[in-house]
């Protein structure tokens, strides 16, 4: 099915459901909760999801998984969605935070298939083969350090999320010290604390995460490395390839002949 709210399936007796959906270049979907589990895949563009713990970048052909009734907005940017809506009682393994995974050849054509069926497929039919596949493969995904935790502290958070809007590597601890009026110890603790990570590794990896954005949209390495205040196109691919294990060519979109 394409293009329809899952409200209008969600009481079906199955346990997966597949829709597709096409957003608006730069399309916001407010925030919202679904009581199925949700499997958000990006067949084209990148997604921004956000949750009250953090957020997460999800580039083409990765998928993020969404926990039934977790509270989440989402920013697209060329975006077409295939989603799996799932049953809680399916996927017991399910993770209680959201959570960014590779997507396999296999899951991807199952994916692709499981939106062109209809959503009441006979029990015991073809159809039904593939949801049960599909239960079978999501139990195999990788996941993908494409999470930037977000602190519950309401100054930090504040000054984390005006970074986002314009992250820089070289950004200094001082700056931020100076903001809230702490120490840069106290302000190691609070990011420690807050984030599981320290202040040089959350703000490495919102950069990283943020050129995922410039990458889709075909800007050249040079420029996303300057935008972000990196040495040179060479120490920011060097920090791309670190976090995400591929260089960010890989990520930047493939034109077709």
């Amino acid at each position: 099915m394409r293009n329809i709210p899952v409200a209008e399936l969600d009481g079906l007796n199955r346990a997966v459901l597949a829709i597709g959906t096409d957003y608006p270049e730069d399309h916001l979907l407010i925030w919202h909760e679904h009581r199925r589990a949700q499997v958000l895949y990006a067949a084209t563009g990148v997604m921004q999801v956000e949750t009250d713990d953090g957020n997460w970048t999800i580039p083409t052909a990765r998928a993020v998984l969404i926990p039934p009734m977790t509270r989440h907005q989402v920013t697209m940017t060329g975006v077409s969605t295939r989603s799996l809506y799932i049953e809680p009682a399916a996927v017991p393994w399910f993770p209680a935070r959201c959570q960014a995974v590779d997507v396999s050849a296999l899951l991807r054509a199952l994916i692709l298939t499981a939106v062109d069926m209809e959503p009441c497929y006979p029990e015991h039919s073809r159809d039904a083969a593939v949801a049960a596949l599909i239960l079978h493969e999501l139990k195999t995904l990788t996941p993908l350090p494409l999470d930037l935790p977000l602190p519950s502290e309401p100054r930090l958070r504040s000054l984390c999320e005006e970074f986002l809007q314009k992250p820089g590597i070289h950004d200094p601890p001082a700056r931020w010290c100076a903001a809230l009026n702490i120490s840069e110890r106290t302000l190691a603790r609070l990011f420690r604390s807050g984030t599981g990570l320290s202040f040089s590794q959350w703000r490495g990896r919102a950069c990283i995460l943020h050129s995922l954005q410039h990458l889709a949209a075909g800007l050249p390495v040079t420029r996303i490395a300057a935008l972000l205040g990196y040495d040179n196109p060479a120490a920011y691919t060097a920090a791309f390839k670190k976090l995400l294990g591929r260089p960010p060519t890989a990520h930047k979109p493939q034109r077709t002949p």
